[in-house]
């Protein structure tokens, strides 16, 4: 299973957290998620890119999104972790080795605040790309069971860890909530579906190892750390930053979710259906466009 992911494992990304905590009363920067079904839907490469032939798919409705990692560069030869880096998710290292701690992340939905930081944290100049790393999604999308030689048009809840590596104690997906108190790797996952009078059903996966497709249209000098999955995305018009703001500055950062649910479609109907054979090979983010209001 494939995911188009956002995440960074770099050493070199340190940042305090308490920067991040300041109670300036200044101007500030707001990073805001928007999730967009029609924005352009992207490959690993950074270029447009369709459903593959013999596959399907859905753009999920967002719930919830967390990340690990922001940073701001000047241009595509800064190297990640030598930019303006805004953020770093806390750390732990109870679950063995080191890892977000799921339990003290940040979360927002569709037209949220994820990020607010004090305009005075950043240095004055131009600045062209935005680097985000997720590190958690939760959404909804269609699927298609059968149960008492009936069939059902269902919603599902996707719980899908995408950092590097995360310490979960517990977490809700939709109505059911799992514990773990444990480390999972990129690319574990939980689905929650119900059905009147049943109740919750939950089933959880992990994805193997390096099933991972990162859409950056400048690897070549922006490469991804090993280890992680980075994407940056270009502004349409630089933000700039003199110093001077005497008023707040809000990035949209724009994520495609253009058909990100994709599956291998075994019964050729067009829709998800586990039961028949229908393997997911997709889930995420197809792409990011940082736009400054």
């Amino acid at each position: 299973m494939k995911f188009f992911l956002l995440c960074l494992a770099s050493a070199s990304c340190f940042i305090s957290c308490k920067k991040n905590e300041s109670s300036s009363d200044g101007p500030k920067v707001n990073f805001i998620f928007k999730f967009d079904s029609t924005q352009v839907r992207l490959n690993g490469q950074g270029n447009p890119a369709a459903v593959a032939a013999g596959h399907k798919g859905q753009s999920p409705r967002f719930n919830t999104m967390s990340a690990h990692y922001l940073e701001l560069t000047g241009n595509a030869l800064t190297l990640p972790g030598a930019g303006q880096v805004l953020y770093k998710a806390p750390e732990v290292t109870t679950g063995g080795s080191n890892a977000i701690d799921f339990s003290r992340a940040k979360f927002a939905g569709n037209n949220q605040v994820f990020l607010s930081v004090p305009l005075n944290d950043l240095a004055a100049g131009t600045y062209n790309y935005l680097r985000v790393s997720l590190a958690y999604q939760n959404y909804d999308v269609k699927m298609r069971i059968t149960a008492a030689a009936q069939t059902f048009l269902l919603d599902a809840t996707v719980a899908s860890f995408i950092g590097f590596n995360t310490y979960i104690n517990n977490y809700k997906i939709k109505d059911s909530t799992v514990i773990e108190n444990a480390n999972k790797l990129q690319g574990y996952w939980a689905f929650e579906t119900s059905l009147a009078g049943v109740g919750g059903f939950v089933t959880k996966g992990q994805a193997p190892p390096d099933a991972t497709t990162v859409p950056n249209p400048i690897f070549a000098t922006s490469p991804v750390p090993a280890g992680s999955c980075l994407v940056t995305g270009m502004f349409a018009s630089p933000l700039i930053v003199t110093g001077t703001e005497t008023s707040d500055i809000n990035i949209i950062v724009s994520l495609s979710t253009n058909k990100s649910f994709e599956w291998i479609d075994a019964d050729g109907n067009s829709t998800y259906d586990p039961q028949d054979g229908d393997q997911v090979v997709d889930m995420g983010i197809r792409g990011m466009i940082p736009v400054k209001q």
